[in-house]
């Protein structure tokens, strides 16, 4: 599940006669001044490109500007849906904000999609980190604009970072928490504070974000959900749209950053467009009419059956196959423990026992996929088998508050029969909730206080039904009342917002070096708290703890030991019914685009569309003009 970025100033008052204060002495108290300027930084300090690096490995400096790219949405973050939208707002709680809007934005600094977290400067020259990493100071280049010609100044980005700490998104405002302040010592000279034990991805985060014109936000509220459309300073401004149907992104062409190493080869079309549909059905034959160019396919079905059209045959549309070796993160329906008749772990887990996966994936996704069992599916981060001894060090202070199982292997979802309704693991789940006091009264399951055991499954799109059918179906046998609800994506968002669902479906991925993120959708500190991606409402003092080793690890062994403890107490507490996942991409595209040989692994989706370009040769084939056959 994929993020965003931003920050702002404080002024600290005191006695005008007594020691004057500012970003410089205070830089010089905590060493900064000692330190070196850096063009990068990383969670550990590991930089793969020195200083004078020209491009990224990966682009293709030579790669032709021009054309359109144009798709469906396939990563949302804050307040974003694949669905629709209605502002052009996407880093507050109102609305439903537009996809694409990110790239309408410069940041301080970006990452490079080769490493593990590693970022360097854009908007920012250079970084200086004092000794003890609270304080940052960034250096700004001269030559930063946003769109209308003004220059980007310190007290651009010092407003973004306070502003968004204080009105932004919950998730952003709670990834900001352990950031104090952002000053501008004068229109170059941008000083960051941290908290100490802060999240080694806290700096990374901040320097990710946006950065929003202080002017234009003097005359308007930044917490409104709105279609005017922003001053932005990134590669892309906003072009056409229709509410809820489309929205296309104009390239800058004179952009200011357009030769910095950070952007060689980057942002080549000349347009992209996100365009929405309510269905994946409709939106499938939309590509198939060439309504657009691009697809990344999230449907094992639809891949399997319906990639059979013409354009496919000719050759006009290609198909690819694309390895994905980053973490492939959690997918699954999520329990809201907030509600009674998910109080009890057993409640859960008899859930997890009457999924049958195998025929689900036999029969509905043509085996496709594999069983997803962690949220660091696909890495190395995953715990396996019974835990070694440096992982034991960090579990045995909390034998006899979790589960026994946390000192055994870690727990996996059970393999099924494939029959459907395998009834031994029925069985099981029906002991499993005998034993928590769900009883069957009347031919009906009930809970302790007697009311009847209902389970509503909140859902935005049509095409998780199916999946859901037989689910219920076994729901049923265990007399349990099951049933899907679907409502439209607003809806959607704001009962999920607001934590007013009893199962919902989520799907995110932790990055390669998790830290502060962690707490987003793990913590018991944001389980209440409106917005959040606890959807499980996790009030667990172990997660929270172990979370607290992993935002301290000092280098990737302990990270990574930090990460398979906390595994294994997350699964044991069974808050999850987990879905599956596929260790690559699928994607098709009409024919007129190109795309490095070696997609980064750290890219987001498959590079597309920053590191695509537009085939003219291609598009100037004869069968490319060929008209589309009405089906």
């Amino acid at each position: 599940m994929s993020g965003l970025s931003r920050r702002r100033v404080l002024v600290l008052g005191g006695s005008a006669m007594a020691a004057a204060w500012s970003p410089l002495s205070a830089m010089a108290q905590s060493g900064i001044q000692a330190a070196p300027d850096s063009h990068g930084m990383s969670a550990f300090g590991d930089l793969k490109y020195p200083a004078d690096f020209k491009n990224f490995d990966y682009v293709n400096v030579g790669a032709p500007k021009g054309g359109v790219f144009s798709t469906v949405p396939s990563s949302r973050a804050y307040n974003q849906s694949f669905l629709t939208f209605n502002s052009l707002n996407s880093f507050i709680l109102k609305g439903d904000g537009a996809i694409g809007m990110d790239q309408t934005f410069a940041a301080l600094m970006v990452r490079a999609s080769d490493e593990p977290d590693a970022m360097y400067g854009l908007v920012a020259r250079s970084v200086r980190i004092s000794p003890d990493k609270l304080t940052y100071r960034f250096t700004l280049r001269p030559e930063a604009r946003f769109h209308d010609g003004s220059k980007i100044t310190a007290k651009d980005a010092a407003f973004s970072l306070t502003i968004l700490k204080e009105k932004g998104h919950p998730i952003i405002q709670q990834q900001l928490r352990d950031m104090i302040k952002a000053e501008a010592g004068d229109d170059a000279t941008l000083t960051v504070t941290f908290a100490a034990k802060r999240g080694r991805d806290v700096p990374l985060y901040a320097a990710g974000l946006p950065i929003f014109s202080k002017a234009y936000y003097d005359k308007k509220a930044f917490d409104e959900s709105t279609l005017d459309i922003p001053l932005g300073s990134g590669p892309y401004k906003v072009g056409r749209f229709e509410v809820g149907r489309y929205i296309e992104y104009e390239r800058v062409k004179d952009w200011w950053a357009k030769d910095l190493p950070v952007s060689r080869g980057a942002f080549n079309f000349d347009a992209v467009r996100y365009e929405f549909y309510r269905d994946r059905d409709v939106a499938f034959e939309g590509f198939t009419g060439r309504n657009y160019l691009y697809r990344e396919e999230f449907t094992a079905r639809i891949w399997n059956t319906r990639y059979d059209f013409p354009a496919i045959k000719d050759g006009r549309v290609k198909q690819e196959l694309l390895p994905d070796d980053t973490p492939s993160g959690a997918q699954g329906w999520f329990l809201n423990t907030r509600r009674a008749q998910f109080k009890d772990p057993r409640v859960r887990e008899a859930m997890i026992q009457a999924f049958d996966f195998e025929w689900t994936n036999k029969t509905i996704m043509y085996g496709a996929y594999a069983r997803t069992v962690s949220p660091f599916q696909n890495s190395d981060l995953m715990a396996e088998g019974p835990p070694p001894p440096e992982e034991l060090k960090l579990l045995e202070p909390f034998r006899g508050q979790v589960p026994d199982e946390v000192f055994g292997a870690p727990f996996l979802p059970p393999v099924t029969d494939g029959s459907g309704q395998d009834r031994t693991l029925l069985r099981k789940a029906s002991q499993l909730l005998q034993d928590a006091g769900c009883v069957i009264k009347d031919g009906k399951r009930r809970l302790p206080n007697g009311d009847a055991f209902r389970v509503e499954f909140l859902l935005e799109e049509p095409a998780f039904q199916a999946h859901h059918a037989p689910y219920i179906k076994n729901l049923g046998v265990l007399g349990i009342d099951a049933s899907v609800r679907l409502v439209d994506p607003v809806q959607f968002r704001a009962r999920v917002d607001d934590f007013d669902f009893d199962v919902a479906i989520q799907r995110f991925s932790m990055s390669s070096t998790p830290g502060d993120a962690m707490r987003t959708f793990f913590s018991s500190q944001v389980a209440d708290v409106k917005g959040s991606q606890n959807l499980s409402g996790i009030k667990n003092p172990a997660i929270d703890a172990l979370i607290e080793r992993i935002i301290a690890a000092e280098n990737r062994d302990e990270l990574r030991i930090a990460c398979r403890a906390f595994d294994r107490v997350f699964r044991a507490g069974r808050y999850w019914v987990p879905q599956w996942y596929s260790a690559s991409h699928r994607i098709a595209y009409w024919d007129v685009f190109a795309h490095p040989p070696n997609i980064p692994r750290y890219a987001t989706g498959v590079g597309a569309p920053d590191l695509w370009w537009f085939d003219e040769a291609k598009a100037k084939k004869p069968e490319q003009a060929k008209p589309v056959q009405a089906k």
